[in-house]
């Protein structure tokens, strides 16, 4: 019961205190006081003198029978055939480096998806040999009179399809590290990931 008077009578004057600060809050700006804004937009007109805006130009009204106004003087006409050679010398340059970054990337791509392949291979012969192992365990245990009289065949049988299989998923193994590396090495030659994947 204490308990719950006293906290009654913390919520009644913590709800006192608050309405009595927002209601100070509120009255505490003398009307005169302009906010920030009224304050800018004042100085704004109170600067005066308009500051003439820069002629812009743009294609709507760029003159087309007038010069435009160069400051300097005007190359020699032999100077400013030198200078569009050497842009089309570069961006033959940089056709020819993007040309040989491309057939780089084709043959990174290349050797990724033929590895690709090798692993889809191994994992398609793995999955044949399991599959005929379970096939021939199955026969050999469903007859018994079969598994008595060859038990030393079977065992024979069963150790070389074993061995088959463990050396099938070592090669898949070893395949798939061999892609592992070469994406790595894909990406330190800053082939694209899209190419990489």
């Amino acid at each position: 019961m204490k308990r719950s008077m006293y906290f009654g009578l913390v919520f009644a004057v913590s709800t006192l205190l608050l309405s009595s600060l927002v209601g100070a809050q509120t009255t505490s700006q003398p009307q005169d006081q302009s906010s920030l804004g009224d304050y800018a937009r004042k100085i704004h007109k109170d600067s005066g003198v308009a500051k003439p805006r820069p002629k812009v130009y743009d294609n709507d009204n760029l003159p087309t029978d007038d010069k435009l106004s160069v400051v300097g003087q005007q190359p020699p006409a032999g100077a400013a055939a030198a200078p569009a050679e050497d842009k089309e010398a570069a961006g033959a340059k940089a056709d020819d480096e993007q040309a040989k970054k491309q057939a780089a990337w084709k043959s990174w791509q290349e050797k990724l998806t033929a590895q690709k392949d090798q692993i889809d291979l191994a994992s398609r012969e793995l999955d044949v040999l399991q599959r005929e192992y379970q096939l021939r365990a199955a026969a050999m245990y469903a007859d018994a009179g079969n598994r008595i009289r060859n038990s030393a065949e079977w065992d024979k049988q069963d150790a070389d399809y074993k061995q088959k299989i463990a050396d099938k998923q070592k090669a898949v193994d070893d395949a798939k590290q061999k892609l592992n590396d070469l994406q790595e090495e894909a990406r330190k030659a800053g082939v694209p990931s899209s190419m990489i994947e």
